[in-house]
């Protein structure tokens, strides 16, 4: 069973980028924080999403800012490893909450210097978050569905059923 989850999070994650759905509203940063939180080899946690990501960017194409998208999921799953002592409903909501912000902060920066749409001034800075604030909602409520769905349904399937790990071996 244990060999089957990571390809099957990341098919999963790399469907839901696939299939219709409003911006930003992915399981991608809950992805980064499961893994971090869950798997006992942080180097298949930190490819997780990656991974997901550039399985599915095959197929929607990918961009200039992609090196900042992808290293924040890196931080993000990062952030993930300091939930493996345990997960509480307050310490994921912090992690859920601090992973959407910290996608917002480094891709749109990323935006702003790697593109040319923005002056690169402090106003052209404020105006690549402004035009990003519509995203930063959407980003937030897909982690905070997809943190609840993914944390809350192990923890349930790991309380009724003993057999499931702590942990999840690769």
């Amino acid at each position: 069973m244990n060999k089957l989850i990571i390809p099957a999070i990341i098919i999963f994650a790399a469907l839901t980028r696939l299939m219709p759905h409003p911006p930003n509203f992915t399981p991608i940063i809950a992805m980064g924080l499961f893994g971090g939180a869950y798997l006992k080899d942080k180097r298949w946690a930190l490819m997780l999403p990656v991974v997901a990501m550039l399985l599915a960017d095959l197929f929607l194409g990918f961009h200039g800012t992609m090196i900042w998208v992808y290293g924040s999921l890196i931080i993000i799953t990062a952030m993930g490893f300091l939930l493996n002592s345990g997960v509480t409903l307050k310490n994921g909501a912090i992690a859920t909450i601090g992973g959407s912000l910290l996608f917002f902060l480094v891709t749109n920066f990323g935006v702003w210097a790697s593109g040319s749409f923005y002056p690169k001034t402090v106003e052209g800075l404020i105006s690549c978050y402004a035009a990003g604030i519509p995203f930063f909602g959407n980003t937030l409520a897909g982690s905070v569905f997809y943190s609840g769905l993914m944390f809350f349904g192990y923890e349930q399937i790991r309380k009724y059923l003993p057999m499931v790990p702590d942990t999840i071996q690769e």
